[in-house]
């Protein structure tokens, strides 16, 4: 439920269809979750994020039939047209999106996702940008967990981080 209504309110938020295709729409859903992760330790969608040719995307059990609800419900539009020569699906939000669901910590963590992926980047990059140390290690088809995406930070590991995995290992039953 938070995944279809997640995808409305992007859709919604960028008004230009040429600006959001299936893959800058795949990939918001998907940072907004990782930042969302990484601040407050929970994502926004709690769907499963699996590795494909372009990227990390969610799993199509979960995105597709999200996807396919908003078209019947008459609250997108999809269309397939040519955009620079390559296809593009399309999005048009045709109703305002319910976000109520939504804290407003959630609302900005996406707002700020959208306009860097929807007005900063195009397909190609955002892509590129993607496919990194933990995309890298995953077989095409497998579960990319969000905490996997600690360990493409910089840095060293220090003592916060290590209460933090321990607290994580618990709260998982994996701990001491």
């Amino acid at each position: 439920m938070k995944l279809e209504m997640l995808m409305h309110y992007i859709i919604w938020k960028c008004q230009d269809p040429t600006t959001l295709g299936a893959t800058k729409l795949n990939k918001s859903l998907l940072y907004s979750d990782i930042f969302s992760y990484v601040e407050h330790g929970k994502s926004i969608t709690d769907v499963v994020y699996i590795k494909r040719q372009f990227g990390p995307v969610p799993n199509p059990k979960d995105f597709l039939p999200a996807r396919t609800n908003l078209e019947k419900e008459g609250k997108i539009a999809i269309t397939k047209n040519l955009y620079h020569g390559m296809p593009q699906y399309q999005f048009v939000a045709l109703q305002r999106p319910d976000i109520s669901i939504f804290t407003p910590e959630e609302i900005s963590i996406v707002d700020i996702v959208i306009e860097k992926i929807c007005l900063n980047h195009t397909t190609s990059s955002i892509n590129e940008l993607s496919h990194d140390i933990i995309w890298e290690a995953a077989e095409i088809g497998e579960e990319i967990p969000l905490y996997t995406y600690f360990a493409s930070r910089i840095g060293e590991i220090n003592e916060e981080d290590i209460r933090w995995a321990n607290s994580q290992a618990k709260q998982l039953g994996m701990g001491r």
